[in-house]
């Protein structure tokens, strides 16, 4: 157990246990388990590195590393002195694992950001986390003379916070609120510059990768989805919430099982956390990866799963995160203004049990309304978890509209 996230942190799942090698947090620790960082990375030879690799990143979009540092590292870019950022900001409620890796393994996260400032001959560099996780990676930089120049920003405890534009404003401004702008940041980021802005998990993969190169990367997942990556579990019939490292490719019910959990005791999971998608118990053989759950909508996304035991209440589990998100609005546009609270009160009312029939349709036509609307990609996501719900949990919602519910017989509450 990590005193500090109050979560397990395995090392060791599925044939994996990359991230977490070191047996402490110190620099020595580190040294030992991964050897000195490999230095004298040039643009040209980590962009090949990390193409060969196959890494994309692991807070989100699933975009690949290779493409954003060729973004920052285009033509003109490198003599306006880019900018790299590490983001290790969750404001998601679900996610824990970059809580993890900056409290267990800050070093390997030290050495991404490193590698990649040295490769695109970076002017500054950034590591932006809550308080909590800043001090255990300022007490790892302290350790050494090549972390100097990394300037900590501390991030709030908000679910807009990690958005990249909202992670620029928080640098610049200190205020961590999205910016409606359509600029691409590896164009014109902080202050104007090209910036690399990275999950922490995602650089850490970097820093391993800058150390045994591409083809040991690939050694674990499959061709589709190489390497490993963090996954955070929680929920119904979970014996303890956990932070695992799997193997790319590795199915939801394999992960399950590698936490004790199961699956034949649930009925549903969320992946991909508030803004992601249910996947039901009989597609449970897909590979946690964007292709194969694409049919339901998720994503990888930050490595979330989420637990719904059969018997329970999936609308009763809906409607509190879909006000969740309605109240996350950084009130900067009217699609997450207006939208998501009405959005979110279609649900509860389903919920509740009012026999009003357009009550789903109604839900269905707010998430239209807000989807590619907004300021931010905030609209899009909770519309999306709106719509999962609605679609896996189809009949569920016609007996609250019919007044019972499945997980009460004869209540629809």
């Amino acid at each position: 157990m990590d005193a500090m996230t109050g979560l397990r942190t395995r090392i060791s799942v599925l044939g994996t246990g990359r991230l977490f090698a070191a047996a402490g947090q110190r620099l020595a620790d580190h040294e030992a388990a991964y050897g000195p960082r490999k230095q004298g990375w040039g643009r040209k030879a980590l962009l090949a590195e990390l193409e060969a690799s196959g890494l994309v990143g692991r807070g989100g979009a699933g975009f690949p590393a290779w493409r954003k540092l060729s973004a920052v590292t285009a033509r003109g870019a490198l003599a306006r002195g880019p900018v790299v950022v590490a983001n290790g900001s969750e404001g998601e409620p679900l996610s824990r694992k970059d809580a993890a890796l900056l409290q267990n393994a800050p070093h390997l996260v030290i050495d991404g950001l490193l590698t990649a400032g040295e490769a695109v001959g970076a002017s500054a560099l950034f590591l932006y986390a809550p308080r909590e996780s800043l001090s255990a990676v300022r007490r790892a930089a302290a350790e050494r003379k090549d972390a100097r120049r990394i300037k900590f920003v501390e991030a709030p405890h908000a679910f807009v916070a990690g958005e990249a534009s909202a992670v620029i404003n928080a640098l610049e401004t200190g205020v961590a609120l999205p910016r409606d702008t359509i600029a691409r940041l590896g164009e014109h980021g902080y202050r104007g510059l090209p910036t690399l802005l990275h999950n922490v998990e995602t650089l850490a993969h970097l820093a391993l990768i800058g150390r045994y190169g591409a083809d040991w990367f690939r050694e674990a997942g499959t061709r589709e989805d190489p390497g490993t990556r963090l996954v955070t579990l929680s929920g119904d019939e979970v014996p303890e919430d956990a932070v695992i490292e799997v193997a790319g490719g590795a199915t939801l019910r394999e992960i399950l099982r590698a936490d004790g959990v199961d699956p034949a005791g649930l009925a549903a999971v969320l992946v991909g956390g508030f803004h992601g998608a249910w996947v039901p118990r009989d597609a449970f053989d897909r590979p946690m990866t964007a292709a194969g759950l694409a049919r339901f909508g998720a994503r990888p996304g930050a490595g979330i799963i989420m637990t719904l035991a059969r018997g329970s209440c999936a609308l009763a589990a809906a409607a509190p995160i879909a006000r969740y998100l309605a109240d996350s609005s950084a009130q900067q546009c009217g699609p997450c203004m207006f939208g998501l609270p009405a959005m979110a009160s279609a649900v509860e009312r389903i919920v509740a049990g009012e026999r009003t029939p357009w009550l789903a349709s109604e839900a269905e036509r707010l998430a239209g309304l807000v989807a590619g609307r907004g300021a931010c990609r905030h609209p899009d996501g909770a519309a999306g978890f709106v719509r999962s719900t609605l679609a896996v949990f189809r009949q569920d919602v016609l007996a609250h509209l019919d007044g019972w519910c499945a997980a009460a017989p004869g209540s629809a509450s």
